[in-house]
């Protein structure tokens, strides 16, 4: 049986993010269902400079991961399908990612609003107690954008903010390693093997190439 992992894109800026975690589980060998909100459309244009359409999505898709999607499984939803598969807690998933996390999601998905299917999707996998990664991104932020990240936290989520270690890399990481280190960060915490950033090995000026 087909058990992907949802990757729900909100409006937040951090495509990037995004993309890496969508590339790390396709290396990995996973399924994807992806969910772009209509406000990250917005968001991936202003900072790729490319469309994601419905009606295109594949061919979107390969262009912002960088990659031919030959011989992966990847299904898109449109976000105002709220009967598309990933809105109901009997369609098979082995978990979800909301990356990167708006502080909009976060509460739409906090107070179990289900606005859209990102929305959604989020809240049945919380109820059904399966994992669930989201990456908030806004900084700084306001009592009430904790108040959300806390009652996700208590509702079973894993808070990973896109907080990005720099033993990796050293200070002349690039912005790509970078993001590659949150990437491995949110896969880590689905149990998702990755190469994606040098580990600490409790040793300083480790070898990082």
């Amino acid at each position: 049986m087909r058990e992907p992992w949802v990757v729900g894109v909100s409006g937040a800026s951090g495509t990037p993010y995004a993309a890496a975690v969508v590339r790390g589980l396709l290396d990995a060998g996973e399924s994807v269902d992806l969910i772009v909100s209509r406000a990250a459309r917005l968001t991936v244009l202003d900072e790729t400079g490319r469309p994601f359409r419905d009606a295109h999505w594949a061919e979107d898709l390969s262009a912002w991961l960088g990659r031919d999607l030959d011989g992966t499984d990847v299904r898109h939803w449109p976000a105002g399908d709220l009967a598309a598969g990933p809105s109901s807690g009997s369609y098979p998933v082995r978990g979800m990612v909301v990356v990167p996390a708006s502080t909009a999601a976060c509460a739409g998905i906090a107070i179990g609003l289900s606005k859209d299917l990102l929305q959604r999707a989020a809240e049945v996998n919380l109820k059904e107690r399966r994992p669930v990664v989201v990456v908030p991104r806004e900084t700084p932020v306001t009592r009430s954008h904790l108040e959300h990240l806390i009652a996700l936290h208590d509702a079973g989520a894993v808070v990973l903010p896109a907080s990005p270690g720099f033993y990796g890399a050293g200070a002349a990481a690039s912005a790509a390693q970078l993001v590659d280190f949150v990437a491995g960060k949110v896969l880590d915490a689905l149990g998702v093997p990755h190469t994606l950033f040098h580990r600490w090995v409790g040793k300083l000026n480790a070898d990082r190439t």
